[in-house]
């Protein structure tokens, strides 16, 4: 149904070369042969579920205690039954005569079955967890045509998108997966509304909308591109998180750089919840454009990962510094918080994982603040650990499973531009003493030292629960 294309080595990086960040060598991921895409090759490429599944094998630390957080989570049980809609409801309209029942929570709920059974399958190699990954998603192929209700729609199309995508592309080579089926409904139902939005923001000015409107409705397009193998779908994500107008666009999102090597996160000015949305969702943009050769992390001169430090450091406890958002831009819009919001230092979302492993295990920058947030947020957990609402499942998650890596790069020399580094007198609860640390230095190694002893014991602990676990029927 959908052709091939081969990716603009404009946007690409070389696939077996090198890039430059400050004076680290990054070796850039592997892109399948002739440009075109890699599969899988979205948030998780082949070495990645080998990883996962060596070292769980091998009962390394903290990967054993990722895995038992997801093999305790209801929604990766082999049992799952589907409950596919044809229409799903997003939303409350209060117009007269324009009500419908929202069940948006049904979709979610069967897509996370969906990832968690296909990556459970990928570490423990049982095809059972395969096959009921396949059985949802194939029958919500059958069935959905329409993703609607109020303008929350398009929060929808963009979040499920992108995680039906994800689901999706761990199982694509099996042999009972309608992969054609399932692309035509990622592209007619969930990337149609997010195009629309980014073209048209639902007919306001861009200003209009919070950056994750557009962080989650990018997500999609990038994800269905890259699933569908259209480079147009890809290329207009990519330019977007560059240059678009609306809110989610990295310089507007992420709109003012700091002396101190932070950058202050537009969306701290409203609450601490929606920021942790925000960062999940761009470094979700940067992990699957990554994957394809994409280097979206490392733009703007690491601007993601000084926006993704001051989020940390604000939300470990930290102070921060605001400007408000209408002195920066000048723009109209809703958008006028004065000082950064209240944050709660117990308040955790599985996002740090997969964006503090990238800059300090793949690139070897020093993110002190990123390394201690990850450490306490660890082993993270999915959909089904965060509560039962809508927002403990915008995020994928397993993160301590998925995207604990080994050191793959040396730096020679940090430098401010490359490795952005903490306040020179930070908080101490925001970060260890000391500062400004070396790029794989005491700092980080501690945090990374503290993560495996965590969930070296987390682990233990559920993997005791589940050796005497009696298996209960489905309590949906």
């Amino acid at each position: 149904m959908h052709v091939t294309r081969q990716i603009s080595r404009r946007t690409m990086l070389k696939a077996t070369g090198a890039g430059a960040v400050g004076l680290t060598t990054v070796t850039t991921p592997a892109v399948a042969a002739g440009g075109t895409f890699a599969h899988p090759g979205l948030l998780h490429t082949r070495a990645d579920l080998a990883r996962m599944a060596a070292k769980v094998k091998a009962g390394a630390s903290p990967y054993t205690a990722g895995y038992a957080k997801l093999t305790a989570n209801r929604h990766a049980q082999s049992d799952w039954t589907p409950n596919p809609q044809t229409i799903v409801y997003r939303g409350v309209e209060l117009r007269p005569r324009s009500t419908w029942p929202q069940n948006y929570g049904i979709l979610y709920n069967d897509i996370h079955a969906a990832y968690q059974n296909a990556l459970r399958y990928h570490v423990s190699g049982d095809s059972a967890h395969a096959d009921t990954a396949v059985a949802i998603l194939n029958a919500w192929s059958a069935k959905l045509t329409k993703v609607s209700g109020s303008a929350d729609r398009w929060l929808a199309a963009g979040i499920y998108g992108y995680q039906a995508a994800n689901a999706a592309e761990l199982v694509r080579d099996h042999k009972d997966f309608q992969l054609e089926r399932f692309q035509k409904m990622l592209v007619d139902v969930f990337y149609s509304l997010s195009e629309d939005f980014l073209l048209r923001h639902n007919g306001t000015p861009a200003p209009h909308y919070w950056p994750n409107w557009d962080l989650c409705n990018m997500a999609c397009a990038l994800a269905t591109g890259i699933f569908c193998d259209d480079q147009a779908k890809v290329e207009q994500a990519v330019e977007y998180f560059k240059h678009g107008v609306g809110m989610g666009s990295i310089k507007h999102a992420i709109p003012v750089v700091l002396d101190d090597g932070l950058a202050q996160w537009m969306e701290a000015g409203r609450d601490q919840g929606h920021s942790l949305l925000g960062v999940g969702l761009m470094g979700t943009v940067c992990e699957m454009a990554w994957n394809q050769g994409i280097d979206l992390y490392g733009y703007d001169d690491n601007r993601f990962l000084k926006g993704a430090q001051y989020v940390a450091k604000w939300s470990l406890g930290g102070n921060v510094p605001y400007t408000p958002y209408a002195l920066v831009d000048r723009r109209p819009g809703i958008q006028q918080p004065t000082k950064a919001a209240p944050a709660d230092p117990a308040q955790i979302r599985p996002v740090w994982a997969m964006i503090a492993n990238h800059y300090t295990k793949r690139r070897g920058l020093s993110a002190t603040y990123l390394t201690q947030i990850a450490a306490k947020s660890a082993p993270e957990g999915g959909g089904g650990d965060y509560g039962p609402n809508s927002g403990g499942y915008d995020q994928l998650g397993f993160g301590t499973l998925a995207f604990t890596r080994d050191q793959q790069v040396t730096t020679a020399t940090s430098t401010p531009s490359a490795s952005p580094s903490p306040s020179p007198s930070p908080s101490p609860s925001a970060s260890p003493a000391g500062g400004d640390l070396a790029a794989t230095g005491s700092g980080d190694v501690v945090g990374w030292a503290a993560a495996a002893g965590v969930t070296a014991v987390a682990g233990g602990l559920l993997f005791l629960r589940r050796r005497d676990r009696v298996r209960q029927g489905d309590t949906r």
